[in-house]
C-alpha cells in the first residue's frame, strides 16, 4: 500500500489519498499435521470425547469452510510421532478424500518422547515447490497435543517456502510438565520457518468450542494478514456490548478470497 497525493485535485482539498496495489490472491496447498501422540487421546471436558475426536471435526468444518470461500484449496494429511510421515500425500479439493484421510487418523498407544520436525519441513519444501510452479502457496497447518515435549528441527533459517501454523492443545502446568515451556519453542519454530505471516493459537482449557473458534481464525488467506498481535476476532461479546452502549456501532466491511 502506498499512499499518493493528488496535486491541484480540488475536490480533495490537496489531501493524499491510499491506492492499493492490484495482487493477486493465489490459491493454497494446505497440509494438515497431526500429533498423533498418545497424548491426542486425552479425554477435553466434553464427556467422551478427545483431543482427536475433536481434531478431526474440526479439519471437517475447516475444509469445508474453506472451500465454501474458494473450491481451487487442496488438502493433505500427515501424522506426528516421532517425525513425519504422510497420511495421504495427495493434495485434493475432494470433501469425500478428507473424511476418508480425517478416518484414519488414529493415536499411538505409547509415548513418542520427541517430536522432529525436520522431516516435516522437508516434505513442505518439496510440495511447495511443486505449488509455487502452478502460482499457488503453501501452507502447513500443524496440530501439536503434547504438554511437556519440546518440538526440534535441523532446518536453516534462510529457506522459508511455506506458511506455518500452530494449533497447541495442552494440560495445565503442573509438575510433570511445562506448556509454557513447549510453547515458546513452537513460536520460535513458527518463526524460523514461515514464509507469510503465521499464526499460533494455544488451548489448555480441554473445550472444543474453543479449539473450534481458533481453527476458524486460521481459515484467513496468509496473503491477506495482519499481524498476529492486530487480530482481534472474533470481538468478545462484552466488549460489543460496551460500543454499542457507548454509541460505537461502526461496521467495518472488507472483501476478501480466503
Amino acid at each position: 500500500m502506498k499512499m499518493e497525493g493528488i496535486e491541484g485535485d480540488a475536490s480533495v482539498g490537496g489531501a493524499g489519498r491510499y491506492t492499493l496495489n492490484p495482487m493477486r490472491i493465489n490459491s493454497e496447498d494446505i497440509l494438515f499435521c497431526v500429533d498423533v501422540d498418545a497424548e491426542s487421546i486425552v479425554e477435553m471436558k466434553t464427556a467422551g470425547i478427545t483431543r482427536l475426536d475433536s481434531i478431526k471435526q474440526a479439519i471437517l468444518l475447516f475444509v469445508n469452510s474453506k472451500l465454501s470461500i474458494n473450491p481451487d484449496h487442496r488438502f493433505a494429511f500427515a501424522t506426528l510421532s516421532k517425525s513425519a510421515s504422510w497420511l495421504r500425500k495427495e493434495f485434493s479439493s475432494d470433501v469425500e478424500s478428507t473424511i476418508a484421510a480425517v478416518r484414519a487418523l488414529s493415536a499411538a498407544s505409547v509415548y513418542s518422547g520427541q517430536a522432529d520436525l525436520t522431516n516435516l519441513f522437508r516434505l513442505a519444501a518439496h510440495e511447495a515447490k511443486k505449488s509455487h510452479s502452478q502460482n499457488r502457496i503453501f501452507r502447513v497447518i500443524l496440530i501439536y497435543c503434547r504438554s511437556s515435549t519440546q518440538p526440534h528441527h535441523q532446518w536453516p533459517v534462510n529457506q522459508k517456502l511455506f506458511t506455518l501454523d500452530v494449533m497447541y492443545l495442552h494440560d495445565k502446568p503442573g509438575p510433570d510438565n511445562c506448556p509454557q515451556a513447549v510453547y515458546d519453542a513452537l513460536v520460535d519454530v513458527l518463526e524460523h520457518v514461515s514464509e507469510y505471516e503465521g499464526y499460533i493459537h494455544e488451548s489448555g482449557h480441554g473445550l472444543p468450542r474453543t479449539f473450534f473458534r481458533f481453527m476458524s481464525m486460521l481459515l484467513c488467506h496468509p496473503q491477506q494478514r495482519c499481524p498476529q498481535d492486530d487480530c482481534d476476532i472474533p470481538k468478545p461479546l462484552m466488549k460489543k456490548s460496551a460500543e454499542l452502549a457507548n454509541g460505537k456501532d461502526n461496521v467495518h466491511v472488507s472483501t476478501t478470497s480466503w
